[in-house]
């Protein structure tokens, strides 16, 4: 797979990421930890019928035989499942998606002390300008009165997920002895649904809200889950935290549009400056490859 190709798709994965704000605002019935356990549920379907179909019955096979970093990734599948939903329910799509958009710093910070990566200069200029803008936005929500504790329980999601593209990266760089992640995704998503069962009862949810969140826990989280995994063999761990931030724009957009939770203007440069530490972070890495790709083929590149 190229650079460019996995760029693509990790694009894709964020947008399907982001459609849950606007999918949630929907629903009529459904709140908090059951929200939480029908999408978690429906992922875990979803993706029991698709790895089943990838891989056979060594699929349960491989699980019985799942070592610690299948079942640490697996957990922190779950704490990422649990967490992002259980916020939006507490507070705004812009809130959620903003405390989150942490990750790329906090994942920087952990492939610099677990993995010894040697970060470019151009990768801390853009996760400094994406700081600066998260920041901002950040400030402008809770000088507004946002939810607290929607904050703190969303800030568990991009501590889970760095710490979860740090074992996922670390895998990958193991070569042959390396571990199938995809089980963990399900087995994540299984956790998830398991914990949340018991404080979600008495459940609620109509068929419309079961509708919507069978969307979600199918299309919206483990078609994109599945993605990532297999990108974390080819992409870096803070590129990817990186190129995550795109959630934060495509979500606090569809909110907007489809929901009515219009941001404020604060909200707007701060993504802004998201994007543009986004774009130039990209830009730099294709023109820094492109020398090097022509001379190793000898063909100009167009």
């Amino acid at each position: 797979m190229t650079h460019r190709r996995a760029v693509a798709l990790m694009v894709l994965v964020t947008l399907l990421w982001s459609i849950a704000g606007v999918v949630t605002r929907h629903l009529d019935a459904a709140r908090s930890f059951e929200v939480t356990f029908w999408r978690s549920l429906f992922c875990a379907l979803t993706l029991a019928i698709g790895l089943s179909v990838l891989r056979g019955r060594g699929l349960w096979a491989g699980l019985l035989r799942a070592d610690r970093v299948l079942w640490a990734s697996a957990l922190c599948w779950a704490v990422m499942y649990t967490a992002f939903m259980v916020a939006l329910t507490l507070t705004t799509v812009a809130n959620v998606l903003v405390t989150m958009a942490i990750g790329p710093m906090v994942t920087a910070l952990f492939s610099r002390l677990f993995l010894g990566q040697h970060l470019p200069l151009r990768t801390w200029l853009a996760i400094t300008a994406a700081g600066t803008g998260i920041a901002w936005m950040f400030g402008a929500e809770a000088s507004s009165g946002g939810s607290l504790l929607g904050s703190l329980v969303a800030s568990a999601v991009p501590l889970a997920g760095a710490v979860n593209w740090i074992l996922l990266q670390k895998n990958a760089e193991s070569g042959a002895r390396a571990n199938d992640m995809l089980p963990a995704v399900l087995l994540g998503a299984l956790i998830s649904a398991a914990v949340t069962l018991p404080l979600a009862w008495p459940l609620q949810a109509s068929a419309h809200d079961l509708g919507l969140l069978a969307l979600l826990g199918s299309v919206q989280l483990a078609l994109p889950c599945l993605l990532v995994v297999r990108l974390s063999r080819e992409l870096p761990a803070p590129e990817i935290a990186l190129l995550a931030l795109l959630e934060v724009l495509f979500g606090v957009t569809w909110a907007w549009l489809g929901a009515g939770e219009r941001p404020p203007a604060s909200v707007l440069l701060g993504g802004a400056l998201v994007l543009g530490a986004l774009v130039a972070n990209e830009a730099c890495a294709l023109r820094g490859r492109r020398p090097a790709e022509t001379l190793q083929s000898g063909i100009p590149l167009p």
